[in-house]
């Protein structure tokens, strides 16, 4: 989450130094170039990070209704069907990559497989993160019940906060 954070940092600051120095008249032409590829990185590393915390785009409405074995069915397959589009992710975003090498981006003439990496990348980081998820549910279920709005950890830390101001 902290790269997605500085990656999304790094996008917002490069387009507005490309607004600063095009209202200056002294325009840099790599930046657009370094702002494209902030972006690209930021969208694959946040759809990893996504899929790490569960928020990105499950079935969810199906499986929560259910409980017991028909709940881990549906929740593997819904896990099992992200792997595979991870899996293609890495095949074809790698031959992507390939391919890459034999175009350029303009001005700095750097090989546009420098963008196409992210998918790969991505892809491998999506499959870990839903096998991950496979196991982790398979032994500890996949049913997560949601804290109330007065959860156990606010509960503590009022509890110390009360210790600690008594004499």
């Amino acid at each position: 989450m902290c790269l997605c954070g500085v990656l999304l940092l790094a996008f917002c600051s490069t387009v507005i130094f490309d607004i600063v120095t095009r209202t200056i008249g002294h325009p840099w032409l790599w930046l657009q170039e370094v702002t494209s590829t902030f972006f690209i990185y930021a969208i694959f590393f946040g759809a990893a990070a996504a899929t790490r915390r569960n928020d990105h785009l499950y079935l969810t409405a199906i499986a929560e209704g259910l409980k017991g074995k028909s709940r881990t069915a549906i929740e593997v397959i819904t896990r099992l069907v992200v792997l595979g589009v991870a899996i293609s992710f890495v095949v074809f975003g790698y031959l992507n990559f390939l391919r890459g090498f034999s175009s350029f981006r303009m001005p700095s003439l750097t090989p546009i497989a420098s963008l196409y990496a992210a998918i790969p990348i991505c892809g491998v980081l999506v499959a870990l993160f839903a096998v991950e998820q496979i196991v982790n549910g398979l032994r500890n279920g996949f049913e997560h019940d949601e804290l109330p709005e007065d959860s156990r950890p606010a509960q503590a830390i009022e509890t110390i906060a009360t210790k600690a101001a008594r004499p």
